[in-house]
């Protein structure tokens, strides 16, 4: 029988573990995480629409009734193509699988542009712990501004700025704006949350710019007509705990004062993909992706299968529709099936721009508003996974979007702090593994 290793549980990963469940095949599904991202709706999470549970099911009950698919917890720190291993790290435990054929569905994080220790104070959106520590600065800033006396000290708190125009960008600046005009005005007593300033930083010269001119200008207008301040052209060059420094195009620079900063531009790889190219000769594109040969395949490793955001093929986007088509082409595959090369169906693209609107290309259609807004909704509910999930997330939307309330506000010290407090105690916290107990009291302590 064979094996067949697959590293990831994001929607190639456990895509690929699915289309596989009738073939004779013993499947081992590797990830760093217990769950399943629906990475499209993280923002939610952020802004107390949905909580994490809801679109981030656990992997083992997901594939719960698939008799040969086992679920392993571990980071993978090395891939030894000739030997066909992968190795994967759980604090001080090394675990070795063997393999006869390898999907490698990692994914990709946030990148900074060389810029890491951007991290510290603009946390991006490509986890559950990014979305809770959000959650907690986004509602945390409210807070503080209820108890501040200083008019220069509640406009920082309540100025959020957004970097990067793209869809998660954009769905992020709604949000918070749809927060503090509707769901918190009343809350507070000596603060208004409607003056809260959002502010929308790009680089580039429009919003949503993979979805043409005409949806990009829709999107851009009507941010504005709820009031997010919408600056192109800008590009962030320093940011620190209290403000941002912005560059123009025309060469200077400003400062805006910020307490809470969103950063949602720009992806990495994962650094897997550097694993597998230094052993196999393949190249790697300038966000870190593989590139592999037509059916998404390495060179001279018909074995060894790249899916997702990893893959660079065909200049195709890093979207969920992409990871679960190319894991789907290489399950047949696997099945003796001979799809041939892999070719990507584009579905569609859409983004949530506030409350009942939308923008929305779907093959030569293009259009925005209320109708768009609808179908996005149909789209995200039809891709849950897990019907218990979809029920508890319609009766959320129903409350937030319906309604005025948050169903997810609570925010936790532990959920801000605890990212900071395990880089404080680096790689120790490994060491320490041999005692749980202990290197918990450690990051406590920390």
């Amino acid at each position: 029988m064979k094996r067949i290793v697959i590293i990831g549980s994001g929607f190639g990963g456990l895509f690929a573990a699915k289309a596989l469940k009738r073939a004779d095949v013993e499947i081992t599904l590797i990830a760093k995480t217990s769950h399943h991202l629906f990475q499209p709706l993280l923002y939610q999470v952020a802004t107390g629409i949905l909580s994490e549970g809801e679109i981030a099911p656990a992997t083992r009950e997901v594939l719960r009734r698939q008799k040969n698919a086992t679920v392993l917890l571990g980071e993978v720190s090395d891939i030894d193509v000739a030997a066909r291993t992968v190795t994967h790290h759980l604090l001080d435990r090394t675990t070795v699988t063997p393999y006869d054929e390898l999907i490698v569905a990692a994914g990709a994080g946030q990148s900074y542009f060389g810029n890491d220790h951007f991290a510290r104070y603009a946390p991006g959106m490509k986890s559950i712990d990014d979305a809770l520590e959000l959650r907690g600065r986004i509602f945390g800033a409210f807070e503080l501004a209820e108890l501040a006396t200083d008019p220069g000290e509640i406009d920082k708190l309540l100025t959020f700025v957004v970097v990067g125009a793209g869809p998660t960008g954009v769905e992020m600046a709604g949000q918070i704006t749809e927060l503090a005009r509707r769901a918190l005005p009343g809350d507070f007593r000596n603060i208004d949350p409607r003056t809260a300033r959002v502010v929308l930083l790009d680089f580039a010269p429009k919003v949503l710019t993979s979805f043409g001119d005409h949806l990009s200008d829709a999107a851009a207008k009507h941010l504005r007509e709820i009031d997010v301040e919408v600056q192109l052209g800008a590009k962030v060059v320093d940011l620190d705990r209290d403000s941002i420094t912005v560059e123009d195009a025309d060469g200077s620079r400003r400062s805006i004062p910020s307490f809470c900063k969103i950063w949602a531009a720009g992806v990495a790889a994962s650094d897997l993909g550097k694993v597998l190219a230094d052993q196999t000769g393949a190249e790697l594109d300038r966000a870190g992706r593989i590139k592999t040969n037509a059916d998404l395949t390495l060179p001279g490793h018909a074995e060894i299968y790249v899916v997702g955001d990893m893959a660079s093929l065909n200049g195709y986007p890093g979207v969920a529709q992409v990871a679960i088509q190319g894991a789907r082409h290489a399950a047949k595959s696997i099945k003796g099936k001979n799809p041939g090369d892999f070719t990507y169906k584009d579905k569609g693209s859409m983004a949530t721009v506030s409350r009942f609107h939308a923008v929305a290309s779907v093959k030569n259609l293009r259009f925005h508003g209320f109708l768009a807004w609808l179908l996005w909704l149909a789209v995200h509910i039809v891709y849950i996974v897990g019907f218990k999930s979809r029920i508890t997330t319609v009766l959320h939307w129903a409350v937030s979007f319906v309604g005025r309330g948050r169903s997810e506000r609570v925010a936790t010290e532990q959920q801000v702090l605890a990212r900071l407090a395990l880089e404080h105690v680096g790689a120790d916290f490994v060491t320490l593994g041999q005692d749980p107990l202990q290197g918990a009291d450690t990051a406590r302590r920390a």
